[in-house]
């Protein structure tokens, strides 16, 4: 498991995408209403929501496989943890990539994911799942 992303709240989109963009060299990679995805090379290192006031929105790390992902459900739940849906669910709609979402037992929002295996409905339709925690 390795460091996916991280995912931040904040007040004004346009003025995050620049000052990460410049800081960091990172472009942006997608997004929409309310969200952008910021990286390099085609990876998501930091998404940006205008969703809350909580600093930081999420934290996903990436498997290489949705098995992996699945797997670690049981874990999650042993220790604590709180599932915000049943098992793996894609990213949107028909997205490839997916996994498990869930928070942490001090309420800290966490994603395990695959870029790969997941495809199906999403809980949110065409919105991203990471988005509705």
């Amino acid at each position: 498991m390795q460091p996916g992303h991280i995912a931040l709240n904040v007040s004004d989109l346009e003025r995050a995408i620049r000052f990460y963009s410049g800081v960091f060299g990172y472009e942006r990679l997608g997004g929409g209403d309310g969200h952008a995805f910021l990286g390099k090379d085609g990876r998501a290192l930091i998404t940006l929501w205008t969703a809350g006031d909580d600093p930081l929105h999420h934290v996903a790390f990436e498997v290489p496989t949705i098995e992996e992902a699945a797997a670690a459900e049981a874990r999650v739940i042993e220790l604590g943890g709180r599932m915000h849906h049943d098992g793996v669910v894609p990213h949107r709609d028909g997205a490839s990539s997916g996994g498990i979402f869930f928070t942490d037992p001090d309420g800290i929002r966490l994603e395990i994911y695959a870029p790969d295996g997941a495809g199906g409905d999403a809980p949110h339709g065409e919105a991203p799942t990471c988005g509705f925690f």
